[in-house]
Parts: structure tokens; sequence; C-alpha cells
């Protein structure tokens, strides 16, 4: 598959689906996701985080499979996981993005008031991801090499919730996309 062609499979997934409800909230899947990616960049995240909070939520995109409700996909992270290994990406990013569902997991059992500030639809999905951490799966996650920047994932999913806040062009991110995954190719 052609560069342009992992693209046009990866971005006609936000023109095509993306417009949609993003699951309880008052946004759109697309308007979140970029929210979450401009958070890493307003902190001056490089290229590879950047992309994984863009793309932490594709899996709600991918296909519509078992249901939580109505809050999305059921294990919208793995979906997602595969979408980008499939579509050539490689460590760390698909990783990432399977993390972020690991990161609330997590947190909500190491700082329990971290579940009350949730929003009622990250409450209700909680549940079906099994709600929190074990001690062991938590210090199991401790040790993983992504734990630090899966910690940031999740935070920008958590903030990325603003029905109000004006976004940039999803174009902006598909070159930024482009640029990034000709860089990798370069260096392998």
């Amino acid at each position: 598959m052609s560069l342009e062609n992992k693209l046009d499979t990866i971005f006609n997934l936000y023109l095509q689906h993306g417009n949609e409800d993003y699951i309880g909230e008052s946004l759109s899947q697309t308007n979140h996701m970029i929210q979450a990616a401009m958070l890493a960049e307003d902190e001056l995240q490089g290229p590879e985080i950047v992309l994984a909070a863009l793309f932490h939520d594709i899996g709600q995109l991918v296909k519509k499979t078992e249901q939580i409700g109505n809050f999305g996909n059921k294990n919208h992270e793995k979906i997602g996981y595969d979408f980008l290994i499939n579509t050539g990406f490689t460590y760390p990013i698909p990783d990432l993005v399977f993390n972020h569902v690991k990161a609330k997991r997590y947190l909500t059992y190491k700082y329990p008031e971290y579940q009350s500030n949730l929003t009622l639809a990250s409450q209700q999905t909680l549940l079906a991801q099994g709600g929190p951490m074990t001690q062991f799966e938590a210090e199991e996650f401790e040790s993983d090499p992504l734990f630090q920047n899966s910690l940031k994932i999740r935070n920008y999913d958590d903030n990325a919730k603003d029905p109000d806040k004006i976004v940039k062009d999803i174009n902006y991110f598909r070159t930024l996309c482009y640029n990034f995954m000709v860089q990798s190719e370069l260096s392998s």
C-alpha cells in the first residue's frame, strides 16, 4: 500500500465517521481527537505523541462492533491498535493508542477520586473496560516503558472535551502524519 493510500485509509475515517457524536459527550469524534492532539502540541510533544493523541479513539471510527450501550465500540483500543499496525504504524503509536484505556483503569485504581472526575460516558465505559486495575495489573503497567506517555495520552483524552473549542483542520494532521511516515521510512 502506498503512503498516499495509507493516509487516505486513515483520514477518510475521520471524514466518513468523525462527525458522529462522541459517545455521550457534546462534541464530535473528530473534534475530540483533534483537541487531544492539540493539547499534546501545546506541551511541545513530538509527532509520535501528537499522532497517538490524534488516533487514540480511532477504533471508534474503524468499524461498528459490539457496542457498550450508547458509548461506542467495545475494545476500541484493540481495534485502533490493530488498524494502525495494519496501516503500517509501528511502536510506539499503536501501543499508546492501546494503552489509553489501561491508563484510565490505572488512574482509577491509584487515585479513586479520579473516577468521580470522569464524565458520565467515561465512567460508564470504564465498567465495560474492566473497572479499576488490580494491584498486580497496576504494578505491571507501571513497569511498561510507555507508562508515562500512556498517562499523557489519557490526560489529553480527558481534557479534550470542550464543545466550544476551535480546532485545527484535520488536513493539518494529515500533513503531520505524512511527514512523520516519510521520516520513519527513511529511518528504517
